[in-house]
């Protein structure tokens, strides 16, 4: 991770342009689909939030902190309640609800700016209060452990999101960055997804392979939500969206958020990556982790092996790229804040999203699709998976369906994983 960031005007965003840029956000704010703070936290401090005051500057520790994510112009964001892939069984269940755990810490240490939400209408209301609203989303499937009963758990302690994998296939859904299993869904990935239409949790399809986003794109009642990806066809990455599937969410309704990730950005980052994982890990650190010495690591490598340095622009392109093939309607933003090791130059923080906008003003975006883009697609998505639950809830009641029970081979998506 490169903490830092101020969101000061880059050489490419005209000063007009930027102030532009931040009176759009003071009307519509951004709505950032994933954020995992919860996690650098847990890292860096074992929650300790004393030792990482929030309303202070944290830039030489983590992207985010209350200071930023005001000058930034966020309104409402989803906090990652993330659990690593190699945390599995009760462990994975465990650790996801010390996330949760974590968050309501945040927002109860800092009421003043930071608000509760699970609704569409919860979110509104902290917005006219002058609070941040922040909802919970559920990073990787494993944390369930194939249990609807848990996932159900969860959804009541107000997850409204669950990432169906993370980097690793799940004894029910293929990972992007994995062997397959199961050649997408399985049955009870199948019922998995049903049933979080029934709750009105949103199925987020980040992270999971091209099979699987079109199973759950054939399955499920709601629109479904990709909390952090951007476009394959722009940087051919396994992470990213191919071009069918954001083609197929004007039918479904579903927002692509795109990300700041670089390997997931620029063509030239991802090769660099590889490079300096390899070297994480041969230091015994896990490319993933936010801690000091992981950050020291990755400095070193960088000083040796200079990375190739994504921009607002690279960003951009995605969004231009998203908006032409799925429409404007189904784009959002999902930076993964303190969830990776480099940011684009111009976002190395929250406090960056108002470049972002320049950006795209001098792209000729006009205010109306930047509303949508940062704010109101969020909201929409949120408010139609909520009303979906409600329309279902009336119809079926709680699936007792386990792993087990629908491992019986039924072609492509019935076989066992």
């Amino acid at each position: 991770m490169t903490p830092g960031g101020t969101g000061a005007a880059s050489p490419g965003a005209a000063p007009e342009r930027l102030a532009r840029a931040r009176r759009l956000l003071a009307a519509h704010p951004v709505f950032d689909g994933h954020n995992d703070l919860p996690w650098a936290l847990r890292e860096q401090v074992g929650y300790d939030l004393g030792r990482r005051d929030i309303a202070e500057d944290q830039s030489a520790f983590l992207h985010t902190d209350l200071p930023r994510l005001r000058a930034g112009g966020v309104g409402a964001q989803f906090w990652s309640v993330y659990v690593r892939a190699s945390l599995t069984g009760d462990a994975a269940v465990t650790a996801c609800l010390e996330q949760i755990d974590a968050v309501r810490m945040l927002t109860a240490r800092y009421p003043e700016l930071l608000r509760p939400a699970a609704t569409a209408a919860e979110v509104a209301a902290a917005r006219e209060a002058g609070r941040i609203a922040s909802l919970m989303g559920a990073e990787g499937g494993h944390c369930i452990n194939n249990s609807l009963g848990t996932l159900r758990a969860f959804h009541a302690l107000g997850v409204r999101y669950l990432t169906l994998t993370h980097n690793a296939t799940t004894d029910w859904a293929d990972a992007a960055t994995d062997e397959p299993r199961h050649g997408g869904l399985n049955r009870f990935g199948e019922e998995v997804v049903r049933e979080m239409n029934r709750l009105g949790m949103l199925v987020d399809l980040s992270h999971v392979s091209p099979d699987t986003m079109r199973d759950a794109l054939r399955v499920t009642e709601a629109p479904v939500l990709f909390s952090h990806s951007s476009a394959r066809a722009v940087c051919d990455h396994p992470r990213n969206v191919p071009d069918d599937v954001l083609a197929a969410l004007a039918g479904n309704g579903g927002v692509a958020m795109a990300t700041f990730v670089p390997t997931f950005v620029l063509p030239a980052a991802v090769e660099w990556t590889a490079r300096a994982e390899e070297n994480l890990r041969a230091h015994g650190m896990d490319p993933l982790a936010a801690t000091p010495g992981a950050m020291a690591v990755q400095q070193r490598f960088e000083a040796d092996h200079p990375r190739p340095v994504a921009t607002v622009a690279d960003v951009a392109d995605h969004l231009d790229h998203m908006r032409e093939v799925a429409g404007i309607d189904h784009v959002g933003i999902g930076g993964d804040f303190d969830g990776t090791a480099f940011l684009p130059q111009g976002l190395e923080s929250v406090a960056g999203y108002p470049l972002l906008v320049a950006e795209l003003l001098g792209r000729r975006w006009s205010e109306a699709e930047l509303a949508k883009l940062t704010w109101q697609n969020a909201m929409r998505v949120l408010a139609d998976a909520e009303q979906t639950g409600r329309a279902l809830q009336k119809r079926r009641g709680p699936s007792l369906a386990t792993l087990e029970s629908l491992a019986a081979p039924q072609g492509r998506n019935g076989h066992q994983g």
